[in-house]
């Protein structure tokens, strides 16, 4: 369907599709919005060019089509929006490591809907890797080990090690991004509720893989992760305003190139509500703990753009 009533252009072999000729709306006619959503499943991440008519309340409500939009977790939206979040390089929004969307969440986003809205002359391009296609790339004896492994994941991580911020921008990420501490357990491999597919479960928000001692874990981590990364099973985005991408955030991992210098970059993002995963075997992910500092030791900075 989405190859009839859709111009699709791939833009890598497998992974993203640029769809040309659509103006993104929530008046989009059913039909259409169909066969987007069934190019999405195939595709994993969508490109729309020239979309410069969508202001923050128009992504919302495009998004509202997707299902139940979800503010982040722990970064405050942007004013007088209900769930948009601003990543402005300005104020410490640049997410320039691998990672899968709010992870450390039990029910983590299904999809997000990001808008280009100052973009560099050169750099800050986003690059996607495909964590289905992952999966089957592994040896047969590999993918029967992650079947079975299981991570915790947090938004308590080592970020300053992570990110080689300053310390304002470390100062920011403790007290935003860490103001409530989530933990939760995901199985390695989950099996998408649409497609059927087997995707991996990782990226930065994994703190260790169950069972295992720590170094055993980071090697085992290292290994799966570089079958994620590796160029086969990536695209790349150079952005221009008014950009649109849309991401399956159940099979997807993404990387925002912080190459731009002192350059200003800014894009806008809506998440829909995602489900638990399944592992292969059944069981559900489960959350270990929420934890919320107290409330002296919070201030929110505005805006806040902590790299999600």
């Amino acid at each position: 369907m989405s190859d009839t009533l859709l111009e699709i252009h791939p833009v890598a072999g497998r992974i993203g599709a640029e769809v040309r000729n659509i103006r993104l709306s929530a008046e989009l006619e059913p039909a259409t919005f169909a066969a987007v959503r069934a190019a999405l499943l195939r595709y994993k991440v969508l490109f729309f060019r020239g979309q410069q008519h969508l202001d923050d309340a128009g992504q919302e409500a495009f998004g509202k089509l997707w299902g139940e939009l979800v503010a982040h977790p722990t970064v405050p939206v942007r004013d007088g929006t209900g769930y948009l979040l601003e990543l402005d390089s300005e104020h410490g929004g640049r997410a320039n490591s691998w990672h899968t969307d709010v992870t450390f969440d039990v029910a983590y986003p299904q999809a997000s809907i990001l808008r280009a809205v100052v973009i560099p002359a050169a750099g800050g391009d986003t690059v996607w890797a495909n964590t289905a296609q992952a999966y089957q790339d592994l040896p047969p004896a590999l993918r029967q080990l992650a079947d079975q492994l299981w991570a915790l994941h947090t938004n308590d991580y080592d970020y300053a090690a992570r990110f080689n911020t300053t310390e304002a921008g470390l100062k920011r990420y403790r007290e935003v991004f860490t103001a409530t501490l989530y933990e939760t357990e995901h199985p390695v491999v989950r099996v998408h509720p649409e497609s059927g597919e087997r995707t991996l479960v990782l990226g930065h928000f994994v703190k260790k893989l169950l069972g295992y001692p720590t170094p055993d874990s980071e090697h085992l981590l290292k290994l799966l992760e570089s079958y994620i990364t590796r160029l086969e099973n990536t695209v790349r985005w150079r952005w221009s305003v008014g950009d649109v991408a849309i991401w399956d955030n159940r099979a997807t991992q993404h990387y925002a190139v912080n190459d731009y210098g002192d350059q200003h970059r800014v894009v806008r993002r809506v998440t829909v509500a995602g489900d638990v995963p399944v592992s292969v075997d059944g069981r559900a992910s489960v959350s270990r703990s929420v934890q919320r500092k107290p409330a002296e030791s919070v201030r929110v900075p505005q805006p806040a753009t902590v790299a999600p």
